[in-house]
């Protein structure tokens, strides 16, 4: 069981007094209080910037498409050529952190996707966005990871977990606001504008950034071998899960080559202290349960995403507004839940909350697939999806707790690339899986059948959180 120790009565950052010992233990353990709250305004800042950028980005496609004179497939690579850099450059960029400091590549990064904002806002082309796409996905692959291991030295231990869950909150709004914000900009402004407002966001965070934590670097050596394996990997997987409906030997040869660098990568890693994909990690029970859940969780999250909207504009027939409308409440109530996980994680053991959150978004994309289509109202839809993303912020919080205090201290940033690649890696299976049942199925069939699909993927995350040893506690 990961747990922070229990608030003890004057210890409470919102009632009474503050003992002074505690506080001095505080100190010791993170950031001193002033220096911390500008240290998480500048977490807090970047992850929102690189999250509201994305959410903008796909708002913004036919736009963009129409502006620069390009088709809405070739348009597609706006939002491919981002996730890609991401997914590529995110354990690397760990290893590199925890080599060079994570507090130099985090605002490095912050810098290089300010900038990178500054040529997608100057582009002439679509070719031209598309490059500057890739090193804004650079820079996002720097502010994912290490920014959730920054938390860790920002915050004393048990604060941790309510640290974890206003990141979660952070991070849903921004994901909710992102389309409305897009939409506001375009209606008044261009689409260049979408990117050039993260100029001075970007200077702020990067103000911010000079608080930040400076934990003592590593001193392991930067495998260059293994970061070009590792990302050929990864865009083989990308590309060639995107390539397999429609071309089944082109996709199967990117899997056959991703297959083949995983091994190489895996051989190579295997005998290393702190080995680019975290071995060392994985052979730790309560880590590897975490990232399993992690990937099951995501997974259904996505394959739903896919699904709902083709289920409620299609099956329940109604409009892109109203589609719009009823899946709004996700997002909203991953809001609510996470700091709620995040009091909760102090009291109750954190594998039954991500056990219970799994369940209750099964539950909630379950009773999607199987509400009635004819003859009722969509409006249970919205509750439906409430449900989920309750569930969804209850199992985040504690989860990803769980990862990140599973790992040595000096090892935080692998354990936060970890966290992003089981992300990536879920909701890359969940998007192939809809895919699929696109591809060979019937729309009809394949709706009920890709939400029938996420809630068992959902269910199965709370099975494995379950298999957590409630007696192994966090390294330290």
């Amino acid at each position: 069981m990961l747990l922070s120790p229990p608030l003890r009565s004057g210890t409470s950052s919102s009632t009474g007094p503050r003992n002074a010992d505690t506080q001095a233990a505080d100190d010791a353990d993170g950031l001193p209080l002033p220096r911390r709250i500008a240290a998480v305004a500048a977490i807090l800042g970047a992850g929102t910037l690189v999250v509201l950028d994305g959410a903008i980005a796909n708002v913004a496609l036919p736009s963009i498409s129409r502006q620069l004179h390009a088709t809405p497939a070739d348009a597609v690579w706006i939002i491919t050529a981002y996730q890609l850099a991401v997914v590529m450059f995110l354990l690397p960029a760990s290893a590199i952190g925890a080599r060079l400091g994570y507090h130099r590549v985090f605002a490095g990064g912050v810098a290089l996707f300010t900038a990178a904002s500054v040529l997608c806002a100057m582009s002439p082309s679509l070719p031209w966005l598309v490059a500057a796409r890739c090193l804004q996905g650079l820079g996002a692959a720097a502010v994912m990871p290490l920014g959730l291991a920054l938390l860790r030295f920002t915050y004393p231990r048990r604060l941790l977990a309510r640290a974890i869950g206003w990141n979660a909150l952070t991070i849903a709004g921004a994901t909710a606001a992102g389309p409305s914000i897009g939409a506001f900009i375009l209606s008044t402004s261009s689409w260049p504008w979408l990117f050039a407002v993260n100029l001075p966001i970007g200077i702020l965070v990067l103000a911010a950034c000079a608080k930040l934590p400076r934990p003592a670097p590593s001193q392991d050596r930067i495998d260059l071998w293994s970061i070009a394996l590792n990302a050929i990997m990864f865009a083989s997987f990308v590309l060639g899960s995107d390539r397999l409906p429609s071309n089944l030997l082109h996709g199967g040869a990117l899997l056959g080559l991703a297959i083949a660098c995983m091994v190489l990568l895996v051989r190579r890693e295997m005998t290393k202290q702190a080995p680019l994909v975290p071995l060392d990690l994985l052979r730790v029970h309560s880590f590897r349960i975490s990232v399993i859940a992690s990937v099951c969780c995501f997974t259904g999250q996505m394959a739903s995403y896919v699904a709902l909207p083709f289920y409620i504009q299609h099956e329940l027939g109604q409009s892109t507004a109203t589609t719009g409308l009823l899946m709004t409440p996700w997002p909203l109530a991953v809001m609510l839940a996470a700091p709620l996980s995040a009091r909760l994680a102090q009291r109750v053991p954190t594998a039954w909350l991500c056990a219970a959150g799994s369940a209750f978004l099964a539950t909630g994309l379950a009773l999607c697939a199987l509400w009635p289509i004819h003859g009722n109202p969509a409006l249970p839809i919205a509750l439906f999806t409430s449900l989920a993303g309750f569930g969804f912020g209850l199992f985040q919080t504690p989860n990803n707790q769980n990862m990140l205090l599973s790992a040595p201290k000096e090892r935080s940033g692998a354990a936060g690339g970890a966290q992003g690649t089981a992300r990536l890696t879920g909701l890359t299976l969940g998007s192939l899986a809809m895919s699929l049942m696109f591809g060979l199925l019937p729309s009809h069939s394949a709706v009920h059948l890709g939400l029938a699909m996420a809630a068992s993927a959902a269910l199965a995350g709370s099975v494995v959180s379950l298999l957590r040893s409630p007696g192994r506690s966090a390294a330290v």
